[in-house]
């Protein structure tokens, strides 16, 4: 139960849900890529990543001090299905 608690916490949130829009349109982005997307500083952006890796939302892949994110491959079901209302909504 706590898995799926700190699960649906992490799509509760704007920012987050921003990120998983960002990067289902883009296979592959930059911290300071998506930083710059979303609006909010890089540190920021970088902890709400990490937490979005934590649960297996987003891989990661690092090329010097570089970090590379995009979509888990496999992506948890539940992302799978909301990918189509994420990517369309507004913000």
């Amino acid at each position: 139960m706590k898995h799926l608690e700190k699960f649906f916490k992490a799509l509760a949130n704007r920012r987050r849900l921003a990120i998983i829009k960002a990067l289902s349109k883009n296979k592959e982005l930059r911290v300071a890529e998506i930083a710059e997307q979303i609006n909010l500083s890089f540190t920021s952006t970088s902890k709400h990543l990490r937490l979005l890796h934590q649960l297996d939302i987003l891989d990661r892949r690092q090329e010097s001090l570089v970090v590379y994110y995009r979509l888990a491959n496999p992506l948890p079901l539940i992302i799978k299905q909301l990918i189509p209302t994420i990517s369309n909504s507004r913000e």
